[in-house]
């Protein structure tokens, strides 16, 4: 008679400090510039500044939390240059994996079905929980080329990029209900062959997050 062995991965403290402090980044509660110390951390989470340490240096790592040698960690603030740049970069690579996808006839990856689903079943809920499942929609495409060097690429933005989502909702800038309908109209099309009108579509959806985005960030400065 075999035996299965099951390897349960159990999270570390660092992993589960990183993932508090990343979800209060999102969400707002630790506001652009904020100050976070490894005084802070290891206080809040009744940790060691060794681990406190690790967590913070996780989040630096992922461009959600800035600082220099010597000095204290603070969430990034986003200028209207960043946001630009940060949607032009999505823009040139996600424009290309749609029409990549569309020229294959690469099957719509069920993970886009699944996430678009969420964000409909979500948006009544907070605006917030529509961040993760719309970042899951786009990475779902890109993933579904199937060239790890792409997805390795893409996932290098994933940080910034829910970092403006996570703007744009919790300033309740764009409808969900915008949002699902947009990627239908994504998913349509792929399916249909027609990646250059795809690419079309994701360029304003994308364009219209951005300057929804810059705007608010150029009033409230």
């Amino acid at each position: 008679m075999l035996s299965v062995v099951i390897r349960v991965q159990v999270p570390s403290v660092v992993d589960v400090i990183a993932n508090d402090l990343r979800r209060s980044v999102l969400s707002g509660e630790l506001r652009p510039g904020s100050s976070l110390t490894e005084a802070d951390v290891a206080g809040r989470y009744d940790v060691a500044r060794a681990t406190a340490k690790a967590a913070i240096e996780r989040l630096v790592a992922e461009s959600m939390l800035e600082r220099s040698t010597h000095k204290t960690a603070r969430v990034v603030r986003l200028g209207p240059q960043d946001v630009r740049d940060i949607y032009l970069s999505r823009a040139i690579l996600e424009a290309e994996v749609l029409r990549r996808l569309a020229a294959a006839g690469t099957p719509i990856p069920e993970a886009a079905r699944e996430a678009n689903a969420e964000i409909r079943r979500r948006w009544n809920a907070s605006s917030f929980d529509v961040v993760e499942p719309d970042m899951r929609f786009h990475t779902s495409m890109v993933d579904a080329v199937g060239t790890v060097r792409t997805s390795r690429m893409y996932r290098g933005l994933a940080s910034e990029v829910r970092l403006c989502m996570a703007q744009v909702q919790g300033r309740q800038l764009l409808s969900p209900a915008v949002i699902v309908a947009e990627h239908e109209r994504i998913l349509e099309l792929v399916e249909a062959g027609a990646g250059n009108e795809a690419a079309e579509v994701l360029d304003g959806h994308l364009g219209r997050a951005r300057d929804l985005l810059i705007d608010a960030l150029d009033n409230a400065d």
